[in-house]
């Protein structure tokens, strides 16, 4: 990375091009804000039928909730640490992992999960939205994203009215639903997707390592890595458990009726103005993805003005919001954050290993291809415990993996968290290859 200039004292937000250096004006309560909105997202509570066991006590659901939840948001405060101390977006944090050429590999996966998750993000607060207020979805996909985009436009400004103003607004309506949730009788649930406690908490710890590839775009404008860390896993951490639980009780209460998750919290008194407030601090996560999909392609494209990148990108979510089946993309989105769990194991390990000022993120970092082993292997290691499921054109890549499973012996309801095999296998790994270089760094 070509050597930074300094910041204006007075710098307003983010720089516009990677070769500017970053201000440090976010301090613990920005970040615990900017996290613990991202986590109050309605995907987190749609999402709880699939970490339900059926006929299994709703503590149990809990239990996994809040273990998925512990382990994921632990990952991602160590990243938005490491982010912090190196000063640097989360692309170009892999420069010291994988070197300058070989970080474009990530840095293009990320930039395909980035449009796709926010593509999804537009498309969820618009379908809530028509549902409110009974109206058609359209409207509302142009508004989501024109709004988003205008949001990526001054990312830095946005994170302070996140924590000041909108968490406040989102728990205040989070409190309401509860209370109202709560006032219901509350049966054991029969219909699920998670046939275990750890492929519940799976689920639960997908959401939080997903922000991982993201992480250093925010953590960086963070004053130390200490705040940095605390607020990511903190903030994240706990929205999780709020939004997830939310979904099992709305489920509990109301699932009998045959009504999915939104439906359950619009049938609550005043339900529909509760969540017409959380479609709105939805806003924050199609932001986030538009801006770092932005400040990703600069890993690659050092001058590119991000405001130029998010316009965009913004245009290019909303089209395909508009005129893109979602639902058939989701699998695919899941394909590529199994692809970044053990990624991030290879990454953590590697980097809380060496001493504080060693990693190399310059445009003349080595390249350091034996790294990748560790992260494929750790890939391989989630599809045969969980195969990632396609219907349709991708049904052969689950049915490969599944044949594989078959060879190997491996059960296909092994009830295992194919997260947590993952990032065994990566830590190992990384361990065994890296343990040479440490050796060699502590004899010298």
């Amino acid at each position: 990375m070509s050597t930074p200039t300094r910041p204006s004292p007075v710098a307003a937000d983010a720089p516009l091009t990677l070769t500017e250096a970053p201000p440090r004006t976010l301090g613990l309560r920005d970040s615990l804000g900017l996290w613990g909105n991202l986590g109050i997202s309605l995907l987190l509570p749609v999402a709880a039928v699939y970490v339900v066991m059926p006929g299994r006590s709703l503590w149990v659901t809990i239990g996994a909730i809040v273990v998925g939840a512990v382990i994921g948001a632990a990952l991602l405060g160590a990243t938005a640490a490491a982010g912090a101390r190196e000063q640097v977006p989360a692309m170009v944090l892999l420069r010291g992992l994988l070197g300058r050429h070989s970080s474009y590999l990530p840095t293009a996966l990320n930039l395909v999960q980035c449009v796709g998750w926010a593509t999804f993000e537009i498309v969820i607060i618009a379908e809530a939205a028509s549902r409110v207020l009974d109206a058609p979805r359209w409207p509302f996909v142009l508004g989501a994203g024109v709004l988003a985009t205008a949001m990526a436009l001054r990312p830095l400004g946005v994170v302070r009215v996140l924590a000041r103003y909108a968490v406040w607004a989102a728990l205040a309506a989070l409190v309401y639903l509860y209370v109202q949730v709560l006032r219901e009788p509350l049966p054991e649930l029969t219909e699920g997707s998670a046939t275990s406690f750890w492929t519940a908490a799976d689920i639960v710890i997908a959401l939080p390592v997903s922000w991982i590839p993201l992480a250093a775009d925010y953590s960086r404008h963070v004053r130390s890595s200490r705040a940095a860390g605390v607020g990511a896993s903190v903030g994240y951490g706990v929205a999780t458990v709020v939004m997830f639980t939310l979904g099992v009780l709305a489920l509990a209460a109301y699932g009998s009726a045959g009504l999915d998750v939104i439906d359950a919290l619009l049938v609550v008194p005043l339900g529909a103005l509760a969540v017409l407030l959380l479609v709105v601090v939805e806003l924050d996560e199609a932001f986030a993805n538009l801006y770092s999909t932005a400040v990703s392609a600069q890993n690659v494209v050092a001058r590119a003005d991000r405001r130029v990148l998010v316009l965009v990108v913004g245009a290019v979510a909303t089209l395909l919001a508009l005129t893109f089946d979602i639902a058939a993309y989701e699998p695919f989105l899941f394909l590529i954050g199994a692809v970044f769990v053990p990624l991030a194991g290879v990454f953590l390990v590697a980097y809380w290993l060496l001493p504080r000022g060693t990693w190399d993120t310059s445009d003349t970092a080595p390249a350091r291809l034996e790294l990748l082993v560790p992260w494929v292997a750790g890939f391989v290691a989630y599809q045969l415990t969980l195969p990632t499921y396609f219907a349709g054109p991708g049904a052969g890549w689950t049915s490969w993996w599944t044949a594989r499973q078959t060879d190997l012996g491996i059960d296909p309801a092994n009830g295992w968290s194919a997260s947590l095999v993952s990032l065994a296998v990566a830590v190992l790994l990384t361990l065994v290859v890296r343990a040479p270089a440490l050796v060699r760094g502590r004899r010298s």
